[in-house]
């Protein structure tokens, strides 16, 4: 009987402890031991349990073993070794391997080997705070949380079990299998997967892109971002920044608004404005709202002695002639050579495009701005681009000659005889290089559905197993250690990567030579720029406009389409189409085919100088023309000035199959004209009829003043097609409107 004494006896002492609180009674919420192998005292007040299980506020705790008191005001506390399992309402189960539990504000305290499972993710870390009451929980000695495919670590981190929102503090690194995200201070949903951020941050892709933010979302289900703050993208050598950016992982577009920059280091791409969609698959930039495209070219104007032989008019017969005709001839001659003189200067300035002399150029380069309503650009491989073959050579070529035309001169002055012949085919560009308005518009206007990817399903955590201590312990030293070694952005890191960029374009010994940039693409893709609807080109030199505009990077060919213009100083070119070729970032050759046209204002535009012909071909070296060719009932009327009065002395008109001009250092070296029907005006017999070519046009109202002035200057389409004609009186061009009602001008 004394077992069963001393047994009873034991029992009833811990029950008195328990209820011995400093002559205070339980309160009503007090802990509740459902269940333990056995108990002992260990000291005053403090009951030692083997294996306990506690309820308290619906929640179950339970660990190997654990001490239980009250404090001098009723405080109940509970200290739990080894193996600590607390399991909530809502399923969310907490380990640990020692807890501190007060009862009173149900706040406990977890170390070592800590994990918080719930349905969506696991929390684990070395120490852990967390309030029952509020079911929040608190590390700030490193952690991690996995939720589905994403994984997080950092230094500081705050999780709600409610809302299912953690919230991270320092050296924040989250991993999922398309990104890895880097920053200092970020929100977390495990149920949506949504990545807030609130600093600098960037979202390196597993495909070398990268997105860069200092506040936004991003989520790594979708993959959609959502970035409203000192915002960039970068993927290689290309890089798009804006006020707002929002980018589609799945389907590799970004969208930019407000301030949008797109840099692309490698072809040595730059363009802005308000708006701008970039296309990673088919690596292509569509600008809009009031773009703009920066071109860096070669500034060198050192002129060389032109190659070819100098050809005569025509056969030399002058021992054929007789004295008299002999004196004659020089007398035409001599009255040719001086208004070639005043010619030179006309035509020099008519088709030069960079007129800076060689002494005064402080700068290698120049650059070119073009604008439009829409502008699109892409790199497309190289055996898919369709250079054009305009058959042009620097002799001249096949000679375009026309049948019989009655200038309606003095009998004495005959037409030209000559056999009708075609331009050099000129192949088309198909397929999605197109280069019509139209085809333009949708190669823009197209856009690729969405395909947002299933959402992955995320399986509830297994609570039967439990996680080797040893592994944990590796996985936190793992991410401390990453936590160590990677680097947060500092701030203002898109500003700094696109000046740098910017740099790099715009810099003259970046300029390689388009062999160079092949090699660097891997003579894999070459870029393509289209420009369409208000086109406006803008250089130190040379303005121009046109409806639409086509550039291939792979042979530098500009194509001028839709009513073309360019000026240079006082003249201005025109014709139905405008080719303009770069070797080597230096102009090298321009076409201007169909209703070729070059106008020089003479005297304040008071009369001017024509040039015109089916077409013009035009060659230059370092910038400066060498030689023109003018085909196809070609004109040219020169009015020459007397210098020391500025008074205007007559006028030469020139026609023939073809005009042909060669410069050195900016003067006429030669100028011969094939079938030639040349005639001087003396001023009084210059009329209103006959100072101007047919199809003369003179707009100086749609030219590009600067680049302010071009970005909100728009020639007026709307307004008939005119033909302008200079008004003797007021000193300024006046407009005759073609086929009136009543049939006069």
């Amino acid at each position: 009987m004394k077992p069963v004494f001393v047994l009873i006896i034991y029992l009833f002492s811990i029950a008195a402890l328990q209820a011995q609180q400093v002559g205070t009674s339980a309160p009503a919420d007090a802990m509740r031991l459902v269940s333990s192998t056995r108990g002992v005292i260990i000291e005053q007040r403090v009951m030692r349990h083997y294996n306990p299980v506690y309820e308290h506020k619906s929640n179950t705790l339970m660990a190997d073993s654990g001490d239980f008191w009250r404090d001098e005001v009723g405080r109940e506390f509970f200290e739990a070794y080894g193996n600590v399992v607390i399991t909530q309402p809502s399923g969310t189960v907490i380990y640990g391997d020692r807890l501190h539990y007060e009862a009173a504000t149900q706040h406990a305290v977890l170390t070592r080997n800590v994990r918080v499972v719930d349905q969506q993710s696991v929390l684990t870390t070395n120490y852990l705070t967390y309030s029952f009451r509020d079911q929040r929980g608190t590390y700030t000695g490193g952690g991690r949380i996995v939720s589905g495919l994403d994984t997080i670590t950092s230094r500081n981190a705050y999780y709600f079990e409610r809302t299912k929102d953690s919230y991270f503090r320092e050296k924040v690194v989250v991993r999922s299998p398309d990104v890895v995200i880097y920053t200092d201070t970020m929100r977390y949903n495990s149920i949506t997967r949504d990545n807030y951020f609130f600093g600098p941050t960037n979202i390196k892709g597993r495909s070398g892109e990268n997105l860069y933010t200092e506040r936004g979302v991003y989520n790594t289900g979708t993959g959609i971002a959502k970035f409203n703050l000192n915002n960039l993208y970068t993927e290689g050598s290309k890089f798009l920044k804006g006020d707002s950016l929002y980018y589609d992982r799945s389907i590799g577009d970004g969208e930019a608004f407000r301030n949008v920059v797109f840099v692309d280091t490698l072809e040595k791409f730059y363009a802005n404005g308000g708006y701008g969609k970039y296309r990673s698959r088919e690596e292509s930039i569509t600008m809009a709202d009031k773009p703009l495209v920066k071109m860096v070219v070669d500034n060198d104007t050192t002129s060389r002695t032109p190659t070819d032989s100098i050809a005569n008019t025509a056969p030399d017969e002058d021992e054929k002639l007789s004295r008299r005709e002999r004196r004659q001839q020089r007398q035409r001659e001599q009255a040719e050579q001086e208004s070639l003189e005043l010619l030179t200067d006309s035509l020099s300035d008519a088709v030069l495009l960079d007129t800076v002399q060689v002494a005064t150029v402080k700068n290698p380069v120049d650059t070119v701005y073009l604008t439009a309503d829409t502008i699109f650009s892409r790199t497309i491989p190289r055996a898919e681009y369709i250079a054009l073959d305009l058959g042009l050579s620097r002799d001249g070529g096949q000679l375009i000659v026309d049948e019989d035309v009655d200038y309606g001169d003095d009998d004495d002055i005959s037409a030209n005889d000559s056999n009708d012949a075609l331009d050099p085919a000129i192949p088309p560009v198909s397929g999605a290089d197109s280069v019509t308005t139209s085809n333009l518009e949708n190669a823009v206007i197209d856009t690729i559905p969405a395909k947002v990817p299933p959402r992955t399903t995320i399986r509830p955590p297994d609570l039967t197993k439990k996680t080797d201590s040893l592994t944990i312990a590796n996985t936190l030293k793992a991410d401390s250690t990453l936590r160590d070694r990677v680097v947060i952005p500092q701030g203002n890191e898109a500003g700094k990567r696109v000046d740098v960029a910017m740099e790099t374009v715009m810099r003259p010994d970046s300029l390689a030579s388009p062999d160079s940039v092949m090699a660097l693409s891997d003579t894999v893709r070459t870029r393509i720029v289209k420009a369409y609807r208000k086109v406006r080109m803008f250089k130190s030199d040379l303005q121009a406009v046109a409806d639409s505009v086509y550039y291939g990077m792979q042979d530098s060919m500009f194509r001028f389409m839709g009513k073309p213009m360019i000026w240079s100083d006082g003249s201005q070119i025109s014709a139905d189409t405008i080719f303009m070729q770069m070797v080597n970032r230096k102009l090298d050759n321009a076409l201007l085919k169909d209703n070729a046209f070059m106008v020089n204002a003479v005297l304040d535009s008071v009369k001017f100088n024509q040039l015109k012909g089916r077409k013009i071909t035009a060659f230059f070296d370092k910038n400066y023309i060498e030689r023109l060719f003018v085909d196809g009932n070609a004109e040219n009327l020169v009015f020459n000035v007397d210098e020391p009065t500025g008074i205007i002395r007559d006028m030469f008109h020139d026609r023939g199959a073809r005009i042909k001009i060669v410069f050195l250092d900016r003067k006429v070296f030669t100028y011969n004209t094939f079938k030639p029907n040349q005639q001087l005006y003396p001023l009084k017999l210059v009329t209103q009829e006959n100072e101007i070519l047919p199809g003369f046009l003179w707009r100086p109202q749609d030219r590009p003043k600067s680049l302010e002035d071009m970005m909100i200057r728009t020639r007026d389409t709307t307004t008939p097609v005119t033909e302008e004609k200079p008004s003797e009186d007021e000193g300024r061009p006046i407009q005759r409107t073609e086929n009136t009602s009543d049939g006069t001008e």
